[in-house]
């Protein structure tokens, strides 16, 4: 799979875990963080990873900041994309199976990173189920 990640500088050092966890893994990472703990914009690095889901560039994409709020809500603004605000691994499969969600918005100040590590491999892993779901899915997307 190709996976495109972005981060602000809440969160670095998960994204390193994640990345080491996926190329561990097998899968090919777009990287749109920042590998510092020096101040800056999490839309910046959110909208690149939006980009690579509306584009087909990338399966799906992981979003950390602080909250996990801001990136979520920056990456949930362009079409076709269904960004999940996940804290623990029952959520991230929630929002695969009943959301479809294509991105994980990961909050680095309330998770740890063995838990963000787990969430990721929980979402990757789960499938959409369909069905009722999907009718619902249909009419998130304004048009």
């Amino acid at each position: 799979m190709k996976i495109s990640i972005g981060n602000d500088h809440a969160g670095p050092e998960y994204k390193k875990a994640i990345v080491d966890f996926l190329n561990k893994k097998g899968h090919q990472i777009l990287n749109h963080g920042t590998d510092t703990s020096d101040s800056v914009d999490y839309p910046d690095f959110g909208h690149p990873v939006a980009l690579d889901i509306e584009t087909e560039k990338a399966d799906f994409g992981i979003v950390i900041c602080g909250s996990g709020n801001g990136i979520n809500m920056t990456v949930n603004k362009h079409q076709g994309i269904r960004s999940a605000l996940c804290w623990t691994k029952e959520i991230a499969a929630l929002a695969r199976q009943h959301n479809d969600a294509n991105i994980i918005s990961i909050p680095a100040r309330f998770t740890s990173i063995p838990q963000a590590v787990e969430m990721v491999d929980t979402f990757l892993n789960t499938n959409f189920e369909g069905g009722r779901h999907a009718t619902r899915v249909n009419k998130i997307a304004c048009k």
